[in-house]
């Protein structure tokens, strides 16, 4: 009797990456800041982007959720054409969460109420679900017991947890952090960072603008170089951190990582 032919199964289709950059421009006036971007990030993957000031780098994440508009190039995110013709930029926004380097709270606002207002004024989530989420974020991030407190009556380490909060509470499916720690003081810092890894080790997939080498060191999967609009080094942390290629990195590493030389 003879066998049945065999085949090889069919391997799976990949994924495709959760963020598609190609050829991303972007001009100032005669600026040119941005000169040519292509990036893919992988769904859970925690990419960081490292540079001197006016490489770049605010730049590119801006782009990414269109707060900056491109001035060439096309981006998808999380499942959305964002430089397509009709770009539907609230729903791209209730998908890819931003926090920035200072906290944007609604002053005149509780914490509870910061962290529930996007939902129902942009899901139209009904009030008791989005405060029942907006709790639930708030002791996922360290914060409970001050629900009913104004933002000045907190630091600036608990506004900044606060926002990584409100930007959660729309259940996003990217992260991007604009220099999270760079308003806060020292002392305060590591406390933010622990939420970062927290949301990390969850699988979020995150792009995450920092100078926190240790940081990256420690979560980022993929370290980018930025410098005159351009991505020159990328790789693993302790390729680009411990070893890096260029000299132009290797010069700015020294200065953040030994700053008193």
């Amino acid at each position: 009797m003879t066998e049945p032919p065999t085949t090889e199964p069919t391997p799976p289709a990949e994924a495709p990456p959760l963020v598609r950059i190609r050829d991303l421009h972007k001009r100032f006036g005669d600026n040119e800041v941005l000169r040519g971007i292509d990036l893919d990030i992988t769904e859970g993957e925690v990419v960081c982007l490292i540079g001197p000031s006016g490489s770049g780098k605010s730049t590119l994440l801006r782009c990414v959720n269109l707060l900056e508009t491109p001035t060439e190039g096309t981006i998808t995110a999380a499942g959305h054409d964002m430089t397509g013709p009709d770009a539907d930029l609230d729903a791209a926004r209730r998908d890819i969460g931003m926090v920035f380097q200072q906290f944007n709270l609604f002053s005149h606002l509780s914490i509870l109420d910061n962290v529930a207002i996007a939902p129902r004024r942009v899901c139209k989530t009904p009030r008791a679900e989005a405060e029942a989420e907006a709790r639930r974020r708030l002791a996922e991030v360290g914060i409970e017991g001050k629900e009913r407190a104004r933002p000045a009556q907190l630091s600036g380490g608990q506004q900044q947890r606060v926002a990584i909060a409100r930007a959660l509470a729309m259940k996003p499916r990217l992260m991007l952090f604009d220099e999270p720690t760079s308003a806060l003081d020292p002392e305060l810092v590591g406390e933010v960072l622990a939420v970062m890894k927290g949301l990390a080790a969850e699988g979020m997939t995150m792009l995450v603008v920092t100078h926190e080498m240790g940081f990256a060191r420690e979560v980022a999967d993929r370290v980018l170089f930025l410098d005159g609009g351009v991505i020159v080094e990328s790789g693993p942390p302790a390729e680009v951190l411990a070893n890096p290629r260029t000299e132009r990195a290797r010069e700015f590493l020294h200065r953040v990582l030994h700053p008193a030389d």
